[in-house]
């Protein structure tokens, strides 16, 4: 399932950034106050997101994602 695969992404991600984020919960930020991913961070997630499942939540639409959640559910349309 894309999603399942999407999440996995994530994870691999955050363990290669060395980002402490507990539980990646749906309604977790990707930005301050939760995964406090800055620019390139992001950048870096939508890239490997891209390379992985062939298109990414940050380059296909007008409003980024600001949370797991959103970023799942580009996932689950598609």
């Amino acid at each position: 399932m894309t999603v399942d695969r999407a999440r996995a992404v994530i994870v691999e991600f955050l363990q290669r950034a060395n980002k402490e984020y507990g539980e990646l919960t749906d309604d977790l930020s990707l930005y301050g106050g939760g995964l406090e991913l800055d620019s390139l961070e992001a950048a870096e997630l939508s890239a490997l997101l891209e390379d992985e499942l062939g298109s990414d939540p940050f380059s296909t639409s007008d409003v980024l994602p600001e949370t797991v959640g959103e970023v799942l559910a580009f996932y689950d349309a598609a």
